[in-house]
């Protein structure tokens, strides 16, 4: 996962590390992950309206996701420690922590659109 720097899905995990062990299952992949994951060592991001993937860092922090190409990326901007705690509820929720998606368009995918 270090070695990736992206917010890979199980799958492209799954495919980069069948490189150096052809012999490796899925299933050894998912666990790995999921272990990592619960171990705090990687982090699953289930985004909305997307396949959910890992990150290799495990610390609170926000993403942008390319509405072109779908690609995730860190955000530049401090965690707003205790957000939740100012947020106005009405329907009994108890909120353990927030996530912030931005959306956009990638340096990539505007270069692609001015060609």
């Amino acid at each position: 996962m270090r070695r990736l720097r992206n917010h890979a899905t199980a799958d492209e995990v799954y495919q980069d590390v069948r490189k150096g062990h052809p012999s490796i299952s899925k299933g050894t992949v998912y666990r790995n992950l999921s272990d990592l994951d619960k171990e705090g060592e990687i982090r699953k991001r289930p985004f909305l309206g997307s396949i959910d993937r890992y990150d290799h860092i495990a610390t609170d922090h926000y993403h942008a996701i390319c509405d072109k190409c779908g690609r995730v990326f860190d955000v530049d901007m401090d965690y707003l420690q205790g957000l939740e705690g100012s947020v106005r509820d009405g329907h009994g929720f108890r909120f353990t922590g927030h996530d912030i998606v931005f959306r956009g368009v990638c340096p990539e995918c505007q270069e692609r659109e001015q060609q």
